[in-house]
Order: structure tokens, then sequence, then C-alpha cells
């Protein structure tokens, strides 16, 4: 998070929230996951109701809330579910041509030298 140390009669008042929103799946014995990673910016208005920093896993439950308020959720949720199932069953893959991805030479055979 990122605070201004003093502002409108507050201390430490947060203006910027970088989350990271993660989903996960199993399939097949293997765990595919994305994830979804941003800021959220707030501005703090003198007389609002203002909630002191803390370094508590109370306050962090109330960030959260702030950023469940903020954002879309459940398009949030919707696209990382979708991300993961292309993971699942890609319909897209990666073409190269042989000069962009060479393969690594062999190194040579060394002969044993007869005495």
């Amino acid at each position: 998070m990122n605070a201004h140390i003093q502002a409108e009669g507050e201390n430490n008042v947060i203006y910027t929230v970088h989350y990271m929103y993660t989903g996960s799946e199993e399939s097949g014995g293997t765990t595919y996951s994305d994830t979804n990673i941003g800021t959220q910016s707030y501005t703090y208005v003198a007389g609002e109701p203002f909630v002191p920093y803390e370094d508590t896993e109370a306050f962090e439950a109330i960030v959260i809330g702030w950023l469940e308020d903020s954002l879309d959720v459940p398009a949030m949720q919707a696209n990382i579910a979708a991300n993961i199932q292309s993971q699942i069953t890609p319909v897209n893959e990666d073409l190269y041509f042989t000069w962009q991805n060479p393969t690594p030479p062999v190194p040579p055979v060394e002969e044993d030298e007869e005495e």
C-alpha cells in the first residue's frame, strides 16, 4: 500500500492498494492457476469516516473490503477461470521458425585414444 504520511489531518492515509487475485484448479493431477495483479486508488476526504492503519489481520480485512467494493470481482473471477481453462485445454499454440528457436548443438563425442 502507498500512504500519505499526513493528509487531511490524519496520519498514514492510504491512497493506493496493490493487489493480487489468484485462482487455481486441479485437473489430471496438475494444478493450473492464473493471477490478476493491479492497483486501486483511493482518496480520503476530511470528515469522512477514517480507519487508521494498523499492521493487523483486522485492518487487512478492511482493505480487502475496500477492494471488493471497488473492483468487479465477478469479472476478475470469470477471467481467471477462462484463463485456467485455456491452460487445461489449449486452443492456441506458439509456432517458431527454426532460426528463431534453434535446437542446441550436440556436443562432439570424444573417442578413446589407443595407446
